[in-house]
Parts: structure tokens; sequence; C-alpha cells
């Protein structure tokens, strides 16, 4: 009999705790740390170097949702029922739409009663889906993940307003933006994350669980070859502008055309700018386009990662720790927005500024700092250097207390 206990794949944790790493640099950047008052996705005004630090973050949330579910098949593997995972999704997604609305949009404001459609509120509603959908064969599963992802474009016309009273609910779904019915909070601010084409981010994710039970060297060169597949496909579809991108946003005339983006590739004057405008594709919410640029490398990392053997000593050194924040994923996302946060506030009162920008405001939308706060790029990665440090160490304990106790609430986290 196969037994119940098997190990944590590192080739999975490694890569998740990359893509947190990379999560850490954009929330110091922005809205905490960063002097640097242009908007990092704006072709008209950014430049390469900070457009980059935003573009590497990008990794991070697409990839979250694709390997919670890649992290809910391999549950299967280690004797539990699809029943038994099938009620574990769907009570932790809507524990985490819980952390989300009260615990993690306070660490994010320090303003109670403040709420936003974040990403760890779109993965709690796509666990619940998943928790349905993985009762299905496991090809059909694919499929169903697979053909959100792809086709979700074809529902781009569909206006909000097409629902009338319940417009709040394609909003919810697919749109985004605003959620205003009465019976809301005032304080609640858009939702960024929709569930399509989320939920099929993570049911594909739950497929490739199944690729990592291979062995060895066939599941590298399937995971390889997809990830490439799906990168050149992102090439093909942004160079011709074919499918894969919602139409562009319309402007009223009080946008200065500065500000004015487009979602479509178009050539650009110089050569930086060009490459700014093929990567700039539509996060919010996620285009086609977005998920294949972000997922096919991801999963060509991945297969390198199945393959690293820690052979020199800084390598297994530092692998390790990044696998170890990979493997408390939520617990690292919460203390991550705490200490970034108080830090900001101490590094304010440290250069005898007023911190009152950091406290009781709807952040990290609205952010008003005080003149003469914040770092450039450089500063922002040293910051973001020092927050990792810090966290390996609650990490850690973490990582262990999970390993030693068997609570069920502990693996809520």
């Amino acid at each position: 009999m196969e037994s119940n206990n098997k190990p944590r794949l590192d080739s999975v944790d490694l890569v998740r705790g990359l893509v947190m790493i990379f999560m850490a640099i954009d929330h110091v950047r922005y809205p905490y740390f960063t002097n640097i008052g242009i908007p990092p996705d704006n072709t008209n005004l950014t430049y390469l170097s900070l457009f980059l630090t935003r573009w590497i973050t990008h990794f991070s949330a697409p990839m979250f949702f694709f390997l919670a579910g890649t992290g809910a098949y391999l549950m299967t593997t280690r004797g539990k029922s699809i029943h038994h995972v099938s009620r574990f999704l769907w009570t932790r997604g809507l524990w985490l739409v819980f952390l989300e609305l009260t615990l993690i949009e306070f660490a994010w404001s320090f303003m109670p009663g403040w709420m936003f459609g974040g990403v760890i509120w779109a993965l709690g509603w796509s666990m619940v889906i998943l928790a349905f959908v993985i009762r299905l064969p496991l090809k059909a599963v694919a499929l169903f993940g697979i053909a959100i992802m792809v086709f979700h474009h074809l529902l781009d016309g569909i206006s909000p307003s097409a629902f009338g009273m319940f417009d709040w609910k394609w909003k919810f779904l697919h749109a985004g933006g605003y959620l205003d019915p009465e019976w809301l909070p005032a304080q609640f601010f858009p939702v960024l994350y929709t569930l399509i084409p989320g939920c099929g981010v993570m049911a594909a994710g739950f497929a490739l669980g199944a690729i990592l039970q291979k062995p060895e060297t066939e599941r590298r060169r399937l995971i390889f070859y997809v990830g490439i597949a799906m990168t050149v496909l992102f090439i093909i579809l942004r160079l011709t502008n074919w499918y894969g991108s919602p139409p562009d946003q319309e402007y009223t005339d009080q946008v200065p055309a500065e500000y004015r983006t487009t979602n479509q590739f178009v050539p650009q004057a110089s050569f930086d700018k060009t490459i700014i405008a093929f990567l700039n594709t539509q996060k919010y919410p996620f285009s086609l386009q977005f998920l294949l640029m972000t997922i096919g490398p991801a999963l060509i990392l991945l297969s390198w990662a199945d393959r690293f053997t820690y052979s020199s000593a800084i390598g297994k050194w530092i692998g390790q720790r990044i696998v170890l924040f990979g493997r408390v994923p939520l617990f690292f996302y919460i203390c991550h927005l705490f200490l970034i946060h108080l830090l900001a506030i101490a590094v304010s009162a440290a250069m005898g500024l007023s911190f009152d920008w950091l406290i009781g405001k709807p952040l990290p939308f609205v952010r008003e700092a005080t003149e003469g706060f914040g770092f450039g790029l450089a500063g922002t990665y040293l910051i973001t250097a020092i927050v990792v440090i810090i966290l390996y160490f609650p990490c850690r304990w973490f990582a262990g207390l999970k390993q030693r106790r068997t609570e069920w609430w502990i693996s809520y986290f």
C-alpha cells in the first residue's frame, strides 16, 4: 500500500517562495516606501527599471491561484479523499474571505472596517468553486480550467449594467470594479481579482498536480514544454493583438492624454518603451495574455526547480530558506503586511516626519505620504531584503509548529 505521508515537493514550495518574495518587493514599494510618483505600468510615464520592478511582481498573484490548485491535488496523494479535500477547500476558502475582510485589510490600512476585494478574497472564493469542480473526473477539471482561462474574454462585452440591481454580481464574477449595493459597508473598495478566470487558473493548477506524480524525467519534460507553449502563445497573441486582451478603456476628456493607457501592443518610439508596451498586459482582472506571460515562464522555472539539487553550500542555504517561505505562504502574507506597515511608521518617526498618513487611511489605494518621506528603487530592494530576513525567523517557527502539531486549525494557515 502506498504511504499516506508522501513528502512535500520542494520544487513547488521553491517557486511559491520565490513569488512570495517578489510580492514583498511590490508591497514595500507601494504604498509604503516609494518616493516615485510615476505609475510604473503607465507606458507614457514609466521607465524600464521602474516598470520591471513592478513587472516581476506580476508572477505572484496568478501563481498563488495556480499553486493553490496544485496543492489541493497533492493532498489527494497523501491519503486524503476527494470528499475530504473538497470539504477542506470550501471551509478554508470561506476562512480566507473572512481573513481578507478583517485582519488583512486592517494590516494594509490600520483602519478598522475598511475593505476591498484583494487577492486573498478571490483565492478564497475560487477555492469554494474548486471544492465542487474537483468532484468531476480529472480530465473534466483540466478542461474546465483551461476553457475558462482561454475563453473568458468572450464575456468582455457583457456590461455589469445589463444585470440592473444585481450588477455587483457580474463585477464580482468577471468585470471587477466597485461593489456598491446598499447592504455593503460604505468603505468597501473595488474587486481587483475576479472569479472568472481566477477559479479556472486554480482548476488548471489542480490538473498540474497529476503531472507532478509522473516519473521525474517525464514530468519535468511535460512541465517544461507546457511552459514553453504558453510563453510562445503569449508572444504570438501579443504581437498580433488578435486575442487575449480586453478592449481598451474609454476615457473622458478630463483624463490627460499622458495618463491614458492601452491594453493592445503598440510599438513605441524607443526600444525601452517598446519592451514596456509589449509586457504591459492587463492584470486587473486577469487577461489571457497576462496569464500566459506569467504562468508560462513560471512553469519553465518549476521544471528547473524540480532539478535543483542544492549542490553548492550557498545554493543550499538560500534554496532551503526560499522553500521555507513557500511552505507557509498565508502566514508569510499576513506577517509581511504588518511588518512593512510598522517599518514604514518606524522609519517615518526616525526621520522626524509625521506618520498620520499610515494610520486610519484606506491604503493601499490612497497614498498621501508626508513630504520628504520615501526612497527610490535601491531603497525599495534594500528594505525588501531586510523584511525577508526578519520574516525568516517567525516563518521558521511556524513551519516547525505545522510539523509538530496536528490540530485542524493549523492547516488553515
